[in-house]
Parts: structure tokens; sequence; C-alpha cells
């Protein structure tokens, strides 16, 4: 084996490693809060859960209300659209990888994904984070359209239809209800994404 593919091989296992250490922490953490509660469960106890210390669990999540709100869902999501055929449009791109990101998911994946929406709008402290989450899933989703379009992230066209996605987004997700099927969340979401394709007429 060269030195290059050692290399390469001891990268890939490190970040596979990650991965799963990353999974585990969030995996015991919906755990814990679905057991005892959000408020009642510790960062300290997350950590001793999925067998890590503390400075670790900071290291993959800065706060305890990013354990909620950040998944493997966004960094999969803008993989997929660098995959999507050049002439869809952004916006017909994306409306495809979110399609494609509900219908791959695991029964596991969408309990979690429930989980997640119902701490999200029932707990302050992560209600109030989430608009930090918006802010940076903006950004994330610009430099996507603007790698997919050949123009700059900071383009104000190229932000204007990342915030648009998410606009329209959050728009189908609320009010969250408990009982709303994940499938039933992909509809709507589906279809703003479609009405805000098709130039948001009324």
């Amino acid at each position: 084996m060269s030195e290059g593919s050692a290399a390469a091989k001891t990268c890939g296992l490190r970040e596979r490693k990650k991965a799963r250490t990353r999974a585990a922490i969030r995996e015991h953490a919906l755990r814990l809060f679905r057991e005892q509660g959000y408020h009642a469960t510790t960062v300290e106890q997350i950590a001793e859960a999925a067998e890590v210390s503390p400075s670790t669990f900071f290291r993959y999540f800065p706060t305890k209300e990013d354990v909620v709100l950040q998944d493997d869902f966004d960094l999969v999501a803008m993989d997929s659209m660098r995959d999507q055929p050049g002439h869809l449009s952004p916006i017909a791109a994306y409306r495809t990888v979110a399609a494609e990101m509900f219908a791959s998911m695991t029964p596991d994946d969408r309990a979690s994904f429930r989980e997640t929406m119902e701490l999200t709008f029932t707990v302050p402290e992560v209600r109030a984070r989430a608009m930090d989450e918006f802010a940076r899933t903006i950004d994330e989703i610009a430099e996507a359209l603007a790698r997919r379009t050949g123009r700059d992230p900071g383009d104000p066209a190229v932000r204007n239809v990342a915030g648009a996605l998410i606009g329209v987004t959050m728009a189908a997700t609320l009010p969250w209800s408990s009982g709303t099927p994940v499938e039933t969340m992909a509809e709507r979401i589906d279809a703003a994404l479609a009405h805000l394709e098709a130039g948001l007429p009324l």
C-alpha cells in the first residue's frame, strides 16, 4: 500500500469513527430527553451515556441545544445538491434532494425527526437557538447554490433563494403538531417547494 493510500485509509477510518461518536452522542441525548425530560438532562449525563467526556461532547456540539438541532441531514443534502442534473433549477434540485432525503428515512430516522421537531418547537431554549441554526443553514444552502450556479455565495440573489427555501419550509412545518406523521410533513414541504418553484402564485 502506498503512503498516500495509507493516509487516505487512516483519514477515512478517523472520519467514520467521528461520525459514529457523533451519532452515539445524539442517540443517547434523545433517549435521555425522552426518558427524563430535556431540562432534567445534563450534558454530563449525555456524555456518560455515550461513554465520552463532556469536553468531547462540546467538540461535536457547542451547546446542549445543538444536539437537538444539528443532524447529518443538512450535510448529506448539500452533498446531494452537487449530484443533481445540471438542467434542474436550483429550487428544483433542492426539492428533489428533500424528497430523496425523506424517502430514504428509516423508521428510526422518522422517530428521531419527530422528536427533534417536537423539542425544537416546545423547548424555549432550543427554539431560540434554532434561529442561529436557520442562519447557518442558509449559509450552507447559499454555498451549495453558488457552486451549482458559479456565483458568489454572498451574492444577494443567491442568499435570497437560500432564504426563500428555508422560509417556505418553515411555513410548511409551522404550527407544529406532535401528532403529525413525518410523511405528511414531507408532503407539506414538497408542496411548499413546488409553490416556490412556480413563483409563489396567489
